[in-house]
C-alpha cells in the first residue's frame, strides 16, 4: 500500500511539465497536461484545485485559460506538493497498545505509559526524515533530472506538441 496517493505522483509530474528544458515556467491547461501525460483529465482537474488552494499554481487569464506556477520552480518542493494534495498525513497512528496488555487488568502501570511510545517515537522520526528529504527537492530539480537523461529531441517534441495543440484550438 502506498503512503501517498497517486494524486501526489500526478501532481509532481504535472508541475514538472510546466517547466521547459531551460528551467523556465510554462503556462499550460489541465487538459494539455492530462493529454501530454496520458492521465485522466477529471482526476487531474481535482488535483489542480488542491494545488491552486495551496498557492502552488495560479489560474492564467486569456484564450483557453490554464495555469502557471505561482512561484519559481526552485521554490516548490516535493513536500509542498505532497501536502497540498494529501494534506499533512502521518505515516503512523499510535493506538497505545502498550497500555492494553492483559496482565495489566485494565489498569496499566505508570511505567508502561510513561513518555512517548518507543514505536511511535521511531515512526515519528521516520516521518520527519522523509519530509526532510522531500523538502530538499524542488520541481526544478526533478525537471532537470528528466531533461538530463532524455535526448535533446524530447524537449523539442514537447514544444512542437504543445504548439500543434494550441494551433488546433
Amino acid at each position: 500500500m502506498a503512503f501517498y496517493s497517486s494524486g501526489v505522483e500526478y501532481g509532481i509530474h504535472s508541475l514538472t511539465c510546466m517547466i521547459d528544458a531551460k528551467g523556465n515556467k510554462r503556462e499550460m491547461s489541465v487538459r494539455e497536461i492530462a493529454q501530454l501525460q496520458g492521465v485522466p483529465f477529471d482526476y487531474l482537474a481535482k488535483i489542480f484545485t488542491k494545488l491552486s488552494k495551496a498557492g502552488l499554481v495560479i489560474s492564467a487569464e486569456g484564450k483557453g485559460g490554464g495555469f502557471q506556477l505561482a512561484r519559481s520552480p526552485e521554490l516548490i518542493t516535493l513536500l509542498d506538493i505532497a501536502q497540498a494534495i494529501d494534506d499533512k498525513k502521518p505515516i503512523f497512528q499510535c493506538k497505545e497498545i502498550r497500555e492494553r496488555f492483559v496482565v495489566f487488568n485494565d489498569s496499566p502501570p505508570k511505567w508502561a505509559c510513561a513518555g512517548i511510545c518507543g514505536i511511535h517515537s521511531v515512526m515519528k522520526t521516520a516521518q520527519e526524515r522523509m519530509e526532510e528529504v522531500l523538502a530538499q527537492y524542488s520541481i526544478l530539480d526533478i525537471s532537470r533530472s528528466i531533461y538530463v537523461k532524455a535526448p535533446a529531441s524530447f524537449a523539442i517534441e514537447i514544444e512542437e506538441w504543445l504548439n500543434n495543440k494550441r494551433q488546433q484550438s
